[in-house]
């Protein structure tokens, strides 16, 4: 099942890459990422925006294969390879923790300070890592749902706490598909035509950290006919975050 749903995230990967930085605020098109993956420039965009682009093809390239080989995993060091790869070039710093205090555009709330970060993210990750085991052995639709809640768990704490100085949310949406794909699940990606419903509901989860309304946003990026493919079903409310 994880060959499937990785050779499903393969196969879409021009418009994953398309998707990402349109979310940024950066119009290309899906023929122009495609032209990018094909090693070729593309004319008319300013070279901090290609950059971006770019930058995104490779580490969602290196995220499916450190999926391929097994070697993807929730940990601070994996987390740095890619970050490295996301902010190259664009960040203050990349591949490694911000040292210095940020803030969040729209929202009055102030991420934690860059000393806390190292036992911020343990937590987080042992955190994961320990709900994973709690899972294993749960029937198998209420086992996918936690998978899926785990998932955009540490997608939304880890863009809540702007781990770096830039490319958090990216950062985070890349983790969640890994950890997502690692258990042979769809990966969720965020769709450029959902944006304005993207931020509105990060900047409430900055304000009041409810978790619920991210899954459920979440879960409403993944189309009908993968739900239908996966026999994914998230009806069942028993399975909600508090």
């Amino acid at each position: 099942m994880t060959n499937k749903a990785l050779f499903d995230a393969k196969k879409i990967i021009a418009q994953i890459v398309t998707d990402v930085v349109n979310l940024e605020d950066i119009n290309f098109t899906v023929p122009e990422i495609q032209t990018l993956l094909d090693g070729i420039t593309v004319g008319g965009h300013k070279l901090q925006d290609e950059l971006i682009a770019l930058n995104q093809i490779k580490a969602w390239k290196f995220l499916f294969s450190s999926l391929e080989q097994n070697s993807f995993a929730v940990t601070e060091d994996f987390l740095f390879q890619l970050h490295d790869l996301v902010a190259s070039q664009e960040a203050l710093a990349w591949g490694k923790f911000r040292t210095g205090q940020v803030t969040i555009s729209g929202t009055d709330y102030l991420p934690p300070k860059a000393n806390e970060l190292v036992q911020l993210w343990q937590q987080l990750e042992n955190e994961t890592k320990q709900s994973l085991k709690g899972v294993l052995d749960k029937p198998i639709h209420e086992k996918v749902m936690q998978i899926y809640r785990i998932a955009i768990s540490l997608f939304a704490q880890m863009a809540r706490t702007q781990f770096f100085f830039d490319g958090n949310k990216r950062t985070a949406r890349m983790m969640m598909s890994g950890l997502l794909l690692t258990h042979g699940l769809p990966m969720i990606n965020v769709s450029a035509k959902k944006r304005l419903e993207f931020n509105q509901t990060m900047i409430a989860y900055y304000d009041n950290a409810k978790l619920q309304p991210v899954i459920d946003f979440m879960l409403s990026c993944i189309p009908e006919y993968v739900k239908e493919e996966y026999k994914l079903n998230f009806e069942n409310k028993q399975y909600e975050a508090t």
